[in-house]
């Protein structure tokens, strides 16, 4: 397929930011979109291995939820309500509540910080340091937790932090689950500095870390490790907080991310996919002993998107009734799996990564990744990278594409990883 870069491109090349990045992988105009289909301006139509970066798990314009917000507008539904009582909310609320955080023995209160997901982990942020009178937030290499000032000194992309311009201070950055290799273990390192009084490392109010880490290169913690941080954070009296932007919501089998580790987080920030319809719309689950917020002492304009209450409370009464979905989930995983793992044999020294519906191939290079999502554009799939080094290539589907779409959307991209590795091969000659 080639792609030919529209005329309209025009405008955005003359008038939008240079910080303007996904557009420049994917240099096409894009007009409409339907489950795990993109369609460009001049009708070519693209499958979407991308699902606005796991803000789209249910797909493009899901029609049950796309008519209960064209219903709840034409009835002149609210749109904005600060954080007023308002009906939209109010059935949102006690479907998340009845469907999601009962079943999982949770009790957390749910706290509404704005559009995005930054602005959760920065609540998150400040409670814990509110609650424990401690300062420093232990967060974890190849993390990513948002690009607002606070998340962004939790983050460990250097060309990300560097963009602050400004100290970024507050945070002892540890090594993750596997940094040093599978034979080291890193809580064991984590204790040794803390039970050390002349370590430097002082007990944290919070340690914040993804269960796996999406924009780090798909690094997915064990259940032990994941204990082994809450047991730690609860001996040191931190706080523990598990961001679940990116990998929840179902992305990796379950509605949680943590689900089935034997971990009960103090603090949850979601977003993304958390409104079901790509809306802005974030949230942070807070245990009730902690939530001691005084009245807008912490608050934000935008963190009462009634249409986003709309999407949210219908993606969950579509998917989480009942374990259809996460079959469907742990079906179509299992085939992500089997096909990964063809294109991890074709590669020397490639690896698999990842879990669930968020899984990827380390091709141990940043150019052949590049390569190899280019190839796939230009055949019809929309694709990106991850990584310190952007060296894995990350499959992000929606968790609603039909089998035979996604066995489609795998064949190219072995077809692509099958072209660009000799290219590489004859190149490093």
């Amino acid at each position: 397929m080639t792609i030919h870069t529209p005329a309209s491109t025009g405008i955005y090349d003359r008038f939008e930011s240079e910080a303007r990045s996904y557009c420049r992988s994917f240099p096409v105009e894009f007009s409409a979109a339907r489950n795990a289909t993109l369609t460009a301006s001049d009708g070519r139509e693209f499958i979407d291995f991308l699902a606005g970066c796991s803000s789209l798990n249910y797909g493009h314009n899901d029609p049950d939820m796309k008519q209960a917000l064209i219903d709840h507008i034409t009835a002149d539904g609210l749109a904005h309500g600060l954080d007023m009582h308002t009906s939209a909310k109010r059935a949102f609320m006690e479907v998340f509540e009845e469907r999601i955080l009962r079943p999982r023995g949770m009790d957390h209160k749910m706290m509404f910080t704005g559009p995005t997901g930054t602005n959760a982990v920065e609540a998150a942020i400040k409670l814990a340091r509110k609650v424990t009178g401690r300062h420093q937030i232990v967060a974890f290499t190849n993390g990513f937790h948002g690009m607002t000032l606070g998340a962004l000194a939790c983050t460990g992309n250097a060309g990300k932090r560097g963009g602050a311009s400004v100290p970024l201070s507050g945070v002892t950055h540890m090594p993750y689950a596997g940094a040093f290799g599978s034979d080291v273990d890193t809580i064991a390192q984590m204790e040794m500095l803390f039970d050390n009084p002349s370590s430097g490392i002082d007990a944290p109010a919070a340690f914040i870390l993804e269960p796996v880490q999406g924009e780090g290169g798909l690094n997915a913690a064990s259940a032990e490790w994941m204990r082994g941080i809450a047991e730690l954070a609860k001996r040191l009296g931190a706080l523990l907080i598990v961001d679940d932007i990116q990998a929840g919501i179902g992305r990796t089998g379950t509605f949680f991310s943590f689900e089935k580790m034997g971990i009960v987080p103090d603090l949850v920030p979601l977003a993304k996919s958390l409104s079901g319809m790509g809306l802005p719309m974030a949230a942070l689950l807070i245990r009730p002993e902690h939530d001691i917020w005084s009245p807008a002492e912490h608050n934000g304009t935008f963190r009462g998107n009634n249409h986003a209450f709309v999407t949210a409370r219908v993606a969950i009464e579509k998917f989480w009734c009942d374990s259809r979905f996460e079959e469907e989930i742990a079906t179509k995983s299992a085939l992500l799996t089997k096909r990964l793992e063809r294109i991890v044999a074709m590669i020397p020294g490639a690896r698999l990564k990842g879990r669930g519906m968020m899984q990827g191939v380390d091709v141990g290079s940043g150019e052949l990744a590049a390569d190899i999502c280019a190839e796939c554009f230009r055949r019809g799939l929309i694709i990106e990278t991850s990584g310190a080094h952007d060296e894995v290539v990350k499959v992000l589907a929606p968790l609603t594409i039909p089998e035979r779409q996604l066995s489609e959307g795998l064949d190219i991209l072995e077809t692509a990883a099958r072209q660009a590795c000799p290219a590489h091969s004859m190149a490093a000659e």
